[in-house]
């Protein structure tokens, strides 16, 4: 018979979503099974042109938040597929840096696919990101103060709220929503409606 593998009462889930110009992150708590954020942000790299002192700056911040907040564990966005090859391989070394930074504190590493995030917390595979921060805003009852400007941090909770799901039976006193349509449904004044140009 498998030994089931009991959860810390209290543990801490670093969640990264890799890049070389925006780097998000988001700290999740979880206590008797119930997630808050820690943390929500973003590094911007944007105005270094040097590629190695981007990536350098991604282990130092990586190393600087887990020295901050002692996570337990990391859940990463993985690559996904591009046809600019560039981008990929740009994506791929900064995901590389980060789980180094992770290893060199000795943090365990999750590794969660874009698609996979998603749909675990809307329900649905090709939500947007839009779609991903409405839903943790409203699970993780996080006010719109403190909802980021850039949409990298809350892809990198989502990675963090994504592993909690898969690594636990989740409590929590937020609504349970089926799918994204029935965040919507029960939710009709929570969305806006946007004009797409033609």
């Amino acid at each position: 018979m498998a030994e089931t593998r009991r959860q810390p009462a209290e543990r801490i889930i670093l969640g990264i979503d890799p890049g070389t110009n925006i780097m998000g992150y988001g700290v999740l708590r979880v206590l008797d099974n119930k997630p808050e954020m820690m943390a929500l942000g973003v590094v911007d790299m944007r105005k270094m042109d040097d590629t190695y002192l981007k990536l350098g700056k991604i282990f130092e911040r990586v190393i600087g938040i887990i020295d901050e907040y002692h996570p337990d564990e990391m859940a990463i966005e993985a690559p996904f597929y591009s046809k600019n090859v560039q981008s990929l391989i740009k994506l791929g070394r900064a995901q590389g840096v980060a789980i180094s930074a992770a290893i060199h504190r000795d943090i365990f590493i999750h590794e969660y696919a874009p698609l996979k995030i998603k749909m675990a917390i809307t329900g649905q595979g090709q939500a947007s990101k839009e779609q991903v921060a409405s839903m943790l805003q409203k699970l993780l009852h996080i006010s719109k103060d403190e909802m980021p400007r850039f949409m990298d941090a809350t892809d990198a909770l989502g990675a963090a709220y994504c592993h909690f799901l898969q690594s636990a039976r989740p409590v929590t006193d937020a609504p349970h929503y089926g799918s994204w349509a029935d965040f919507v449904k029960r939710n009709p004044g929570k969305i806006k409606n946007k004009k797409v140009k033609r």
